[in-house]
């Protein structure tokens, strides 16, 4: 075993259905007395009826939240928190709810309690991404993690189909580049091949019976799994390919994620062997790229950056964004090779080993 460093980074975790019953107990643990709620519009009520569980310690609710936070409503809901004298956030919802809680927090340092209603995992990482100038800038500090997550699966049971298919997707891209990443280790390669693994058998199970319970655990516990491997190791190819389309090209995140996930595991292929056989094995299959390919189709995710909304004329931007600044990588990136990586899947061809 080589030598390696494990820096946990744990958050207070209650998992269960009807684990929201225990929001206001978690509150109080947390000593917070004047908690802002944050939802997207769409999440409203949901909200509300949270702050109602908290009683004199809710300071209402803000709205606002929306994919890759832009920066203008990041400074706004900082205003907003400072203004109602809020000294603590509630995040109820999915990534977009919970990025702006790390927005507000890396400004404000108010602490965070996360009640994720998807499967992004954003909520176990210390990562937060920003959006101004069409540019998604992403950084790693403490104070963006939150501090208490509540997993009740019965608040996913309202999450479509469509959604929960590629946000399960969404999560195993942070395990699998979890596996190759420059800094992974014992620990995180373990959580990581689990998530890959429940996430893998609960995205079948939800596209036969999207009301299953026992699926909607599985989905979140692997999600949980994914985000924590995302929260305690590097990102690579995968994750700057995402950032620089959904924050330069307004593609939907968790869609996005979804289209180039096989294609990142086939350019890294080669370099990272022992990660692809751990992929693979965990989604009982022989090859990495094309089990995580087949897995999309088959269950109706999209797998074309087409139809999502990508011009095809902005590939070429997008390649160069792409190599700017890029994350370590364990194959190194060349335009071209990059360029013909996003070609394929704005085609939505099947996944091509880099050569």
């Amino acid at each position: 075993m080589h030598p390696f460093i494990h820096q946990s980074h744990a958050a207070r975790v209650v998992f269960g259905a009807g684990a929201l019953e225990h929001l206001a107990r978690e509150v109080a643990l947390l000593g917070a007395q004047r908690v802002l709620v944050l939802s997207t519009p769409a999440q409203r009520q949901q909200a509300e009826e949270a702050a109602s569980r908290l009683g004199e310690r809710a300071v209402g609710v803000f709205d606002q939240a929306a994919m890759h936070v832009p920066a203008a409503i990041a400074r706004q809901a900082c205003e907003h928190a400072a203004a109602v004298g809020a000294d603590a956030t509630l995040a109820f919802g999915g990534g977009s709810t919970i990025g702006l809680a790390k927005a507000i927090a890396l400004e404000t340092g108010l602490p965070i309690l996360a009640v994720p209603t998807t499967y992004a995992g954003s909520e176990m990482t210390p990562i937060y991404g920003i959006t101004e100038g069409g540019l998604k800038k992403t950084g790693r500090d403490l104070r963006v993690l939150p501090r208490t997550v509540i997993y009740d699966p019965e608040l996913t049971l309202g999450l479509p189909t469509a959604m929960s298919i590629t946000s399960a997707l969404n999560a195993m891209a942070h395990a699998a580049e979890g596996l190759y990443a420059q800094d992974s280790n014992p620990v995180t390669s373990l959580m990581a091949e689990e998530g890959l693994r429940a996430l893998g058998q609960a995205i079948p199970a939800l596209s036969a019976d999207p009301q299953g319970m026992e699926a909607r655990e599985t989905a979140l516990y692997g999600a949980w799994l994914c985000g924590s491997v995302l929260g305690s190791v590097g990102m690579a190819l995968h994750h700057k390919l995402c950032h620089t389309l959904g924050g330069s090209f307004d593609l939907p995140h968790a869609e996005t994620h979804c289209v180039v996930l096989p294609h990142a595991l086939a350019y890294n292929a080669q370099a990272a062997p022992r990660a692809m056989e751990r992929i693979a094995r965990a989604l009982s299959q022989d090859d990495a790229p094309s089990a995580v390919f087949n897995l999309a189709r088959a269950h109706g995710a999209p797998t074309s950056l087409r139809e999502l909304g990508m011009a095809e004329a902005d590939l070429d931007r997008a390649a160069a964004l792409a190599c700017e600044n890029a994350y370590w990588n364990p194959q190194p990136l060349t335009y071209d090779a990059i360029r013909a990586l996003l070609g394929r899947a704005w085609a939505g061809a099947a996944p091509q080993a880099h050569s």
